[in-house]
C-alpha cells in the first residue's frame, strides 16, 4: 500500500489497496484503518462502484448509519444525493434537493446533530456534472492544536448544542420539515474529540451547533464562528476535485466539510455511507458529564 500526501497536513491517496480489498481481507482492512486513524482523510481513484461494495467497506469500520427521515433513501445504508427528481430529470433551483445542496455548503460534520454521532463517511461519485461541485476538507485536529493553551483548556470540558435545525434553518426556514425537527431534537457533545489510538484531540465543531453551555447565546455563537473561521482558513483547506470512480472517506470526529456549488441545471449523483461512533472510536469522551 502507498500513501500520497494530499491537505495541508492532513489527508492521502490510499494506492495499492482496493476498497474490496478492505471489505475482504483483514490485514488490507488493519492497514487502511491505521491510515484512516493517522491522516483523517482517505482518497481511493478508479474503484468498482456499487452499492453493495460501498456498503461492505464501509461496513469494515463498524456499525452503519441508517438515512434519516425525509431523505432519499430513508431508513436505508445509503444517503442519495441528487438533483434528478423522481421522473428522473433534473429538479429546479429551487426545489428543496437543491436547498440540501446549498446546506451542505456550510462547513459541517456529519451526524453530530443525531444522538450517535459518525465515526465516518464515505462519498462515491456516481454522476458529475463537469468542473464543478468540489468537496473541501479541513481538521479540526489540527485547528485544535493551533489554538492557544489558555483556550483549549477552556474548551476541554466545554459542551456545545447540535441541531440540524439549526444549519437548515439558515438556508430556508422550511428546509427541516416538521418530520425532521421531531426526528432529530437537539443534542449535546463536548467541543473536542480525543482520538482512543493516537490520543490526540480535535475540535469538535460544525454548522448544526449554535449554543454553548454556561454562555449567552450571543458570545456562544460569536465563539462558534470565531473557531469555525480559524479552522477554515484558506490555507488549511484541501480541496477535492471529483473524478468518476472516486471514494473518499473521511473522519467526522476530526474534520470538517462542505459540498461547493455548480451549475444545478446539470445533473450530480453521489452516495454517501455513514459509520456510527461507538466507546471503541472514543464516543465516551465526546459525551457530557451528567450531573
Amino acid at each position: 500500500m502507498e500513501l500520497v500526501p494530499l491537505g495541508p497536513g492532513f489527508g492521502v491517496e490510499v494506492r495499492g489497496v482496493s476498497i474490496l480489498d478492505v471489505a475482504i481481507d483483514a490485514d488490507a482492512y488493519k492497514a487502511v484503518r491505521g491510515a484512516f486513524e493517522e491522516h483523517s482523510l482517505l482518497l481511493f481513484r478508479e474503484q468498482p462502484i456499487a452499492d453493495d461494495i460501498q456498503v461492505a467497506f464501509s461496513r469494515a469500520f463498524g456499525p452503519l448509519e441508517l438515512t434519516k427521515a425525509a431523505s432519499l433513501g430513508e431508513n436505508s445504508f445509503y444517503s442519495r444525493l441528487t438533483n434528478l427528481g423522481p421522473d428522473g430529470h433534473v429538479v429546479p433551483p429551487t426545489d428543496r434537493q437543491v436547498l440540501i445542496a446549498q446546506a451542505n455548503a456550510l462547513w459541517h460534520t456529519d451526524s453530530s446533530f443525531k444522538k450517535t454521532p459518525a465515526l465516518a463517511s464515505v462519498l462515491t461519485a456516481r454522476v458529475l456534472p463537469g468542473a464543478d461541485g468540489d468537496t473541501e476538507f479541513t481538521s479540526t485536529r489540527l485547528a485544535w492544536e493551533r489554538l492557544p493553551s489558555d483556550l483549549q483548556a477552556r474548551l476541554t470540558d466545554a459542551v456545545a448544542t447540535h441541531s440540524y435545525a439549526n444549519s437548515r434553518d439558515q438556508i430556508h426556514p422550511d428546509l427541516a420539515n416538521a418530520a425532521e425537527r421531531k426526528a432529530l431534537p437537539p443534542v449535546r457533545w463536548r467541543m473536542n474529540w480525543l482520538n482512543p489510538t493516537n490520543k490526540r484531540r480535535a475540535l469538535y465543531i460544525a454548522s448544526h451547533a449554535y449554543a454553548i453551555d454556561g454562555m449567552d447565546d450571543r458570545n456562544a455563537r460569536q465563539l462558534l464562528a470565531e473557531l469555525m473561521d480559524e479552522t477554515t482558513k484558506r490555507e488549511y483547506v484541501h480541496v477535492h476535485k471529483w473524478r468518476q470512480g472516486d471514494v473518499v472517506m473521511w473522519d467526522n470526529r476530526a474534520m470538517l466539510h462542505r459540498g461547493r456549488p455548480w451549475d444545478y441545471a446539470k445533473e450530480r449523483s453521489m452516495v454517501r455511507t455513514t459509520i456510527s461512533a461507538t466507546v471503541a472510536d472514543g464516543l465516551d469522551q465526546v459525551k457530557p458529564t451528567v450531573h
